[in-house]
């Protein structure tokens, strides 16, 4: 018994040393974002010791645009973020309960897709904007955006969805229902966690992703908040009060998604015991 509570004591031991190893970076940045004119990572002394303030925040909120940066980065982000939930959960619907001629040949052809590097694709999909008449436009990354984003939905949730008995639809039939009602009333709902999770990587990914928009936009005032945040290093001296101020705003909307539906990450079980035999 002694020897198990010493090996429970130092695994313990070793999931509080790991944490506070990946929480040090983090509350490093913090607090020296409360630090005026940082033009060199400060010592740790110098950091604990600082009074929080918001001068900097205030200041990089005001600073090279970043505001209109924000408000454009959270229009691209939540468009992208339901048009690719949206089309990715009927085609993942299709994916899954419905057979038509050549279903796996072209599911993996979506699954190859996923295997080609974003800048390899960056070319031609310029091309395609551009014939499109969309370069400098939200619609351009938008198409992209929700493009992409289709294919992994479908991937992840094509699985949740054949996981749900059959059994559920049958209440729908009889009442009438048809494939449309079976899609918004069961396989929705059921499916909440594995939706929640990739509405959280999907924010996270389009609100971070830097290269195609800025290979897409032209107009500086429909720039997104990626390109704000490298304003911030200068050519020859970088104010790290600014970037981690700047960097640590930006992190706010992950944040407050992660918090909104972490609810729905711990599920688990979500349709057992709906169907007894």
């Amino acid at each position: 018994m002694k020897t198990k509570w010493h090996i429970q004591l130092l695994v313990y031991g070793i999931i509080v040393l790991g944490a506070l190893a990946f929480l040090f970076p983090f509350a490093y940045m913090i607090m020296t974002s409360f630090i005026k004119g940082a033009y060199s990572l400060p010592r740790p002394k110098e950091v604990f010791s600082v009074i929080p303030n918001l001068y900097n925040y205030q200041l990089v909120w005001s600073k090279n645009n970043f505001a209109r940066y924000f408000l454009n980065s959270s229009l691209v982000t939540i468009v992208s973020m339901t048009g690719s939930l949206f089309l990715g959960c009927l085609t993942a619907y299709g994916f899954a309960r419905f057979t038509f001629p050549g279903k796996e040949l072209l599911f993996r052809m979506f699954l190859l897709t996923m295997m080609i590097p974003g800048v390899i694709n960056i070319i031609p999909q310029f091309l395609i904007i551009k014939s499109f008449g969309l370069v400098n436009t939200y619609w351009g990354l938008w198409l992209i955006y929700i493009g992409g984003g289709v294919v992994g939905s479908t991937f992840f949730l094509r699985g949740f969805f054949q996981s749900i008995p059959k059994e559920y639809e049958e209440s729908v039939l009889i009442d009438g229902g048809g494939s449309w009602r079976i899609f918004w009333n069961i396989y929705l709902p059921q499916s909440m966690p594995a939706i929640a999770t990739l509405a959280v990587l999907s924010f996270q990914g389009t609100w971070e992703e830097y290269f195609t928009a800025l290979v897409i936009i032209k107009d500086e005032a429909l720039r997104t908040l990626p390109v704000a945040l490298l304003m911030f290093n200068d050519k020859y001296a970088t104010n790290y009060s600014w970037v981690f101020a700047a960097s640590i705003i930006a992190l706010i909307p992950t944040v407050l998604l992660y918090i909104i539906f972490q609810k729905r990450f711990v599920q688990s079980g979500f349709n057992e015991g709906g169907v007894k035999g």
